[in-house]
């Protein structure tokens, strides 16, 4: 936007005015901006317009989970995820109109993949969801839709609208992004001025079985991400690693074990997501038993561990359950 003012012969102060309008106070229409001249409001009106995503459809859950699906500008849709927890606000993003990875037990991949998602574009899902729900938002999760490593230039620009004092305001400290595990990204995020937390979706610690159900793994050895991700929790924050509990696949005794060898010697916090089944994939979560015993034994080890709560099941808005809408 500097350079499109700068461009048009104003001056640059102008131009965090017309962003403030846009990304604060949802402005959709330049006539609006009343601390801008009616000349240059007149003048940006002839040049410009300001356009975004449209919301498609919502779907509500009953523990407050809400489901946007939103239209893009070239007719594709993605889908994002409002979760109130307490004072606590959080939205899962997505960076990618559908997704190239093909992870076996994920629905998105079903979508296929159809491009990346733009900066704007990115950040348009929080600002949209902000206005709608009427709500400051507290977090991020860049945990919807596609892979954020295979989009970087895209989320790093969307971080610059998301954090500015005149953007979202959001802080780079309360949002993570989340990855299958792209060595190239990691190191990009390792030496990168971003503050972002980072989650790195393991699930498998059976690196024949990891090759099999996520086909990204085979040209990212386990090794590798593990070496990226010690440094990135000893030189800026704790890596989390996401581990996907799916009946008879990864889900045994021997299973955890095999999971805490790998990660001996990591600052890290490990979080357990029982599976979120879907109608069109043969995937089902284990019983309440086997995540029970699995949780415990992993309790035993030094690392934090969490076990999530599925939010939004019933509308398929848990993680692995986004696809856009239409399945094609």
């Amino acid at each position: 936007m500097n350079t499109v003012i700068a461009d048009l012969g104003i001056e640059p102060y102008r131009s965090q005015q017309i962003f403030q309008w846009i990304w604060q106070k949802n402005a959709a229409d330049f006539s609006v901006m009343t601390n801008i001249s009616k000349e240059l409001r007149k003048s940006l009106s002839e040049k410009f317009t300001i356009s975004g995503l449209k919301i498609e459809k919502k779907l509500s859950a009953k523990d407050g989970s809400e489901k946007f699906l939103f239209r893009l500008e070239d007719n594709n849709f993605v889908e994002a995820v409002f979760i109130p927890e307490g004072k606590r606000k959080t939205i899962c993003v997505s960076t990618q109109v559908g997704c190239p990875l093909a992870c076996k037990f994920c629905a998105t991949a079903l979508m296929g993949f159809a491009r990346n998602m733009k900066a704007y574009e990115i950040a348009d899902e929080i600002r949209i969801i902000q206005r709608e729900k009427k709500v400051k938002i507290t977090n991020l999760v860049f945990m919807g839709m596609g892979e954020p490593l295979l989009n970087l230039k895209e989320v790093a620009e969307a971080m610059d609208i998301i954090s500015s004092s005149v953007g979202l305001s959001i802080s780079q400290k309360r949002t993570t992004i989340s990855t299958a595990g792209l060595v190239d990204g990691l190191d990009y995020l390792l030496t990168s001025p971003l503050k972002v937390k980072l989650a790195i979706s393991l699930n498998f610690p059976n690196e024949k079985v990891r090759k099999k159900m996520m086909p990204v793994a085979k040209q990212n050895p386990i090794k590798e991400i593990l070496k990226l991700a010690r440094e990135y929790s000893h030189t800026k924050n704790m890596v989390t690693f996401e581990y996907v509990l799916i009946d008879n696949l990864n889900d045994r005794l021997k299973d955890a074990q095999n999971l805490l060898k790998l990660l001996k010697g990591i600052p890290s916090k490990i979080n357990l997501i029982p599976y979120n089944p879907h109608p069109t994939l043969p995937y089902k979560s284990p019983s309440q038993e086997k995540i029970k015993k699995f949780h415990q034994y992993l309790l035993l080890s030094k690392h934090t561990i969490t076990l999530r709560k599925s939010r939004g099941r019933e509308i398929l808005a848990g993680c692995g359950q986004l696809a856009g809408g239409v399945i094609k």
